[in-house]
């Protein structure tokens, strides 16, 4: 049975990245992690590999150890951190509107680890389609194709009820379903959760989107993912998060879809053995204490 090469993707074979078998540092000077043989990434970057390769203690004021997929735990700063939670709106949840089962069975758990995290001093970011009638103008045709069925309805339309314009800042399908709206507010209220508003699927698409920027401004390096669809609106953003350099970790039980089997199996896949990593809300509420 001939083996892998060792240059060869680490994804090949659908087999879990090994451990390594010494302490080892990636990136750069200012920006950096490090990695254990005891399974410990450490993305604070408050501290590079040290010449006895010896594994730093938990600052449990300032840090958080969260186990993840992979046989692994990750380390990291709860101030450099944010919940990102993508589309959780009226449009893609409210049985109204459409059927979405497994959407909606990410309600609770979502509710459970908001709490969690804003004890932790984490922000929550509620990244969400919200265009406005100048946006409308803009969008590129595949974008508009993409809502439309038939040739009919898309962005801007009126749709059945009091539930408002498709998609338009401030109309009711544009808010979050059910519990999750009053929940935002009461962290708006608190200082822990911003609204961000965004004009594609990914929500850190382009230059300077609304997302990126206050990331940057409030030194935020580590994102954890929620929110449907998995395979379209909440895993474009996290690739493009990816892309730029943030520590990109999916909330598996708070992360759902409408597409056939294999959609939400292979943004997992690859966030775990790829792009970054994959936990679930129990572990982040039992590392929270």
């Amino acid at each position: 049975m001939s083996q892998v090469p060792i240059h060869d993707t680490p994804i090949l074979g659908m087999a879990t990245r090994p451990r390594v078998s010494q302490a080892i540092e990636y990136g750069n000077t200012p920006n950096f992690w490090v990695e254990y043989p005891s399974g410990l990434m450490d993305l604070t970057r408050s501290q590079h590999l040290a010449t006895d390769a010896v594994e730093p203690s938990l600052v449990s004021s300032t840090q958080l150890d969260i186990p993840v997929t992979g046989d692994r735990t990750i380390r990291v700063d709860k101030s450099k951190a944010a919940a990102v939670i993508i589309d959780m709106q009226n449009f893609f949840l409210h049985p109204e509107l459409r059927v979405h089962k497994t959407g909606l069975a990410c309600v609770d758990p979502l509710l459970k680890v908001i709490g969690s995290l804003r004890k932790q001093g984490v922000k929550i970011l509620w990244v969400n389609w919200g265009l406005t009638d100048q946006e409308l103008k803009t969008l590129p045709p595949a974008v508009v194709r993409g809502f439309m069925k038939g040739g009919f309805g898309g962005f801007g339309t009126e749709l059945p009820g009091n539930f408002g314009r498709l998609l338009m800042r401030d109309a009711r399908n544009s808010e979050l379903y059910g519990p999750l709206q009053e929940e935002y507010l009461k962290g708006q209220k608190e200082g822990t959760d911003v609204w961000i508003h965004k004009n594609r699927m990914s929500g850190i698409w382009g230059h300077q989107t609304a997302l990126d920027l206050y990331l940057k401004e409030n030194g935020i390096t580590t994102l954890f993912f929620g929110g449907v669809n998995a395979d379209q609106c909440v895993s474009g953003t996290f690739i493009d998060a990816y892309f730029q350099g943030y520590d990109c970790v999916m909330v598996e039980d708070i992360t759902a879809t409408t597409s056939p089997a294999g959609g939400l199996e292979n943004v997992l896949y690859n966030a775990a053995n790829s792009q970054g990593f994959v936990t679930n809300t129990s572990n982040i509420i039992s590392a929270s204490g």
